[in-house]
């Protein structure tokens, strides 16, 4: 869509059970912001809109951990997170909450027009259900061995480890995370989205219609998903914590989080047109709207399969036109762990460092996961702001502002001379503008920072201090130092909005539009008046980044981590248990791809008892030739279980290292095969 008339964008709702960290900043909220204020910049028409998940069962996980009601838990986070956001700067132009009145008709009101239209299948399934508590279980509530990576605690939706999106049944040995039982199945009758219906039209909208100009990543995953073949999903649950069902017969039964959650972008905007006197169906079911939904990579299918398919159920919504997602974000080159606290928690960062948001929006930025998954360090994050942010933006500012009061106290001199500098300054704008356009941030705070460095630059071989004899030509110095200071302070308002509107107050200057930027080289008039020089970046001293190390370093200490990216112990077992696993040396003899399935290897395995095939989720991790003939630990009595069609008949066991790969855990030297271990 070249010339939209106006645009929706959206940032994942994170879910109000916790905190946010730096990944959800640098993942969804920073970049999601910078694309929001260029764009007002531009002059057009923005519905920016957020709020709070609170129908997750991460919430009533937590609720019940704590002993008390899932209410307490999304009141609570859901101020912390608004207010979190709201200190670092993000636009939104509302954030709700899908607890809301209003959510709650919307949301409703969508699943009867699909049900009155007979967009749903209904179909009575066997559940699993846990015996003990009494209850039905979510997805989130069964875990188990992830039958395409081998994670042994995976969730019944999604594999954390690999980013497979799954169901119950397809985990290995499925238990309950309420009890640690084994559930058995339990009939219920809820009520499916027919995604295989709508293969051909998401097929065609975004594998041809979108194969240029989404990331290969999120095109990627959709692929795949359409290459295997969409299926029905459930869209209701058997659970006392959501939105009820608004249909006969669906008594005890709540919309399914990720039928719910998305309507929220819609129920917001309702919410906020009411109140500004809109028309929200401009901004949802109009062909002239650009959406833009900004997401994580583990929200990919959700946003891109099953929210489209929703919308075109409904038949009156328009598509996304993109869905940048950004991939993970890693602390000190270990995954972000809130169960460990291995994070840096975005409004702890506002109490030790206040007035510093721009400090951490501008590192985040430059660090931002785009196209690969990235890392943030304390170590780098002192260097970007003391060598870049203080040394290269902020001193060039200073010296302009004071040079400036100190030859012409403060008015902008006269153009005597036409520096080249001058005309380049509105090209930085159009490809910070081109880069932004294309969800390229990172490249645009580059192109930003790079007109700091040709300020720096000109200074420093102009001189002009040195040339009190020539006041023509300081004249014509300090009128184009002083319009590239001027540039940055317009420019940097989508990277580092506290700093920009301090730069834009230090320099008596109203905001121009995007447009004029990219047009002018007159930033600021000969006879302005500048105010006075303010510190705009402080620097931060190595005692600070000491602090934020060792608070690191107590979260291994508290949870006697050594590494902070070991997974969390496992719920306890008897030695009774421990001794009904056979676990036995054995080798490796044969090993091929199972078709369609990049993850699986097909493997003849000798256990000394018998040679047996065994199909492992380990093809990303080995080739077939370096596996064929070597020993590992076998888990041989495992019960029998079909992987795509074939009978799987145990499991190797492997160590999972810091950096996500599987390294083989065999003996130091030769062992007849079926000894056993243990």
């Amino acid at each position: 869509m070249s010339h939209p008339k106006r645009y929706t964008i959206t940032a994942a709702l994170p879910y109000a059970n916790g905190p946010l960290h730096i990944g959800h900043m640098a993942g969804v909220y920073v970049p999601s912001d910078i694309y929001a204020r260029f764009l007002r910049r531009k002059g057009q028409d923005v519905a920016f809109i957020g709020g709070s998940d609170e129908h997750g069962i991460p919430i009533t996980i937590r609720a019940k951990k704590e002993g008390v009601t899932p209410q307490d838990i999304v009141d609570r986070y859901h101020e912390n997170i608004k207010n979190t956001l709201n200190n670092f700067g993000v636009t939104f132009d509302i954030y709700s909450r899908t607890t809301s009145a209003k959510h709650r008709e919307v949301a409703q009101d969508f699943f009867k027009t699909l049900y009155d239209n007979n967009k749903f299948t209904e179909d009575v399934t066997e559940q699993f259900y846990d015996e003990d508590a009494h209850e039905f279980l979510a997805d989130r509530y069964i875990r188990g061995e992830c039958p395409k990576c081998g994670n042994p605690d995976a969730y019944g939706d999604q594999c954390e480890k690999c980013g497979s999106t799954l169901s119950p049944e397809e985990l290995i040995n499925p238990r309950s995370a309420l009890s640690g039982n084994t559930p058995i199945k339990k009939e219920t009758k809820n009520w499916y989205l027919p995604l295989d219906q709508y293969q051909d039209f998401l097929s065609k909208w975004i594998l041809e219609g979108h194969k240029n100009d989404w990331k290969s990543s999120v095109y990627g995953q959709v692929k795949s998903w359409l290459d295997d073949g969409l299926k029905p999903r459930a869209m209701t649950r058997d659970l006392n914590w959501g939105i009820p069902v608004p249909v006969e017969g669906a008594e005890g039964k709540v919309m399914y989080v990720w039928f719910d959650a998305p309507i929220g972008y819609i129920s917001f905007t309702q919410e906020w047109a009411e109140k500004n006197g809109k028309n929200w169906k401009d901004y949802w079911q109009n062909e002239e709207t650009k959406l833009v939904h900004f997401i994580g990579k583990d929200n990919i299918v959700f946003h891109c399969i099953i929210f489209p398919t929703m919308m075109k159920a409904h038949g009156e919504y328009i598509m996304p036109d993109n869905v940048p997602a950004n991939e993970f974000l890693n602390l000190e080159d270990d995954k972000i762990s809130t169960s460990r606290n291995w994070a840096v928690w975005a409004h702890e960062y506002l109490e030790d460092f206040p007035g510093q948001q721009d400090t951490l929006r501008y590192v985040l930025t430059a660090n931002m996961p785009e196209n690969k998954d990235n890392n943030f360090t304390w170590k780098d994050f002192q260097t970007k702001n003391n060598s870049e942010l203080v040394g290269i933006l902020g001193n060039f500012i200073n010296r302009v502002m004071v040079l400036s009061h100190k030859y012409y106290e403060g008015i902008v001199p006269e153009k005597t001379i036409e520096f080249e500098e001058l005309t380049e300054i509105k090209y930085f704008a159009k490809r910070i503008s081109a880069h932004i356009e294309k969800y390229e941030f990172r490249a645009a705070l580059t192109e930003y920072m790079n007109l700091a460095r040709l300020g720096n630059q000109f200074l420093q071989a102009q001189e002009p201090w040195k040339k009190a004899d020539d006041p023509e030509a300081v004249k014509g110095i300090m009128y184009t130092a002083t319009q590239i200071a001027a540039s940055l302070a317009q420019l940097g308002e989508p990277f580092i909005p506290f700093a920009s509107e301090k730069m834009l107050t230090m320099m008596n200057l109203e905001k121009m539009s995007w447009d004029d930027l990219e047009s002018t080289d007159d930033f600021i008039p000969t006879g302005h008046q500048l105010g006075q020089s303010e510190l705009i970046f402080a620097k931060i001293e190595d005692e600070a980044i000491e602090a934020q190390i060792n608070k690191l370093n107590e979260s291994k200490v508290k949870n006697n981590m050594t590494n902070p990216n070991a997974a969390p112990q496992k719920e306890l077992i008897s030695f009774d248990d421990f001794q009904k696993m056979d676990i036995r040396i054995g080798t490796i003899l044969e090993a091929k791809k199972v078709e369609k399935a990049d993850k699986l290897f097909e493997l003849k395995v000798d256990t000394g008892m018998d040679v047996r095939t065994i199909v492992s989720g380990i093809a990303e991790h080995f080739t077939l030739e370096e596996i064929v003939g070597k020993q590992a630990m076998v888990l041989a009595n495992l019960a029998p279980r079909k992987i795509r069609g074939i009978e799987s008949n145990g499991m190797l066991l492997f160590a999972d290292k810091a950096d996500g790969k599987l390294t083989f855990v065999n003996p130091e030297e030769e062992t007849p095969n079926g000894v056993q271990v243990g």
